[in-house]
């Protein structure tokens, strides 16, 4: 804690003490906006966790009947046979506001580039199934691929967000509340301080003018007595 270099005054202690209340009650909300993201945070990594082995395992599939066909097909004729695809992916995004966190809202469609539109852009004659079978996969799974790109897009930009949440979070707790307070019960220790003292200049005049008062009526009553006597 380290306190602030102000003056220790009553409207500098009202000005702190409004901070301090501030500052305590964006704790409060940034706290709350932390574990709220912290909760779909884990949400997401465990459904991320999730598509990405189904994903991965169909790929693994895919790329195994890819490999049995490049074992067994021409590698020159293999290469001209995915050369020319027949579909093309359109891509649609919009922003989706997630406690300050702007989330890519993916949308995918599929456009045909050819008037049949089929999948597999080669001939039958040539190749063989395991390659009618990789391109099938592949197909299936770029949905659920580009589904799993917008899911791990999200949780990094949700990770950033906590990340900074969690150092505001940490600042105010650790370092402005802690400040302001150690002011705040300075200044009140030493406008304390400075009434006690006003207070005791005061009883010392009080008690000084008690002592002149009571001298005055004797030096009064001394006037009459010489009055008297002459």
């Amino acid at each position: 804690m380290a306190r602030l270099n102000v003056s220790p005054t009553r409207m500098n202690m009202t000005n702190l003490k409004g901070r301090l209340a501030t500052s305590k009650r964006g704790h409060k909300l940034l706290k709350d906006k932390q574990d709220e993201l912290m909760r779909r945070f884990i949400d997401l990594i465990r459904e991320n966790k999730k598509l990405r082995e189904e994903v991965e395992e169909e790929l693994h599939r895919a790329f195994a009947n890819f490999l049995l066909a490049s074992s067994s097909t021409d590698p020159k004729m293999l290469e001209a046979a995915v050369s020319f695809p027949t579909q093309a992916i359109e891509l649609d995004i919009e922003i989706e506001n997630v406690m300050s966190v702007f989330i890519p809202n993916m949308k995918f469609q599929t456009k045909k580039l050819t008037e049949s539109g089929s999948v597999y852009p080669y001939g039958y004659a040539q190749t063989t199934s395991d390659l009618d079978e990789a391109i099938d996969g592949l197909n299936k799974v770029l949905g659920r691929l580009l589904e799993l790109a917008q899911m791990e897009k999200s949780a990094q930009l949700m990770a950033d967000e906590i990340e900074k949440t969690r150092r505001r979070v940490n600042a105010l707790e650790y370092k402005t509340i802690p400040d302001l307070s150690e002011t705040v019960s300075y200044i009140r220790s030493k406008l304390d301080e400075n009434e006690r003292a006003g207070i005791t200049r005061l009883m010392k005049v009080k008690d000084i003018i008690s002592k002149e008062e009571s001298k005055q009526p004797k030096k009064e009553s001394e006037f009459h007595s010489f009055d008297l006597a002459n």
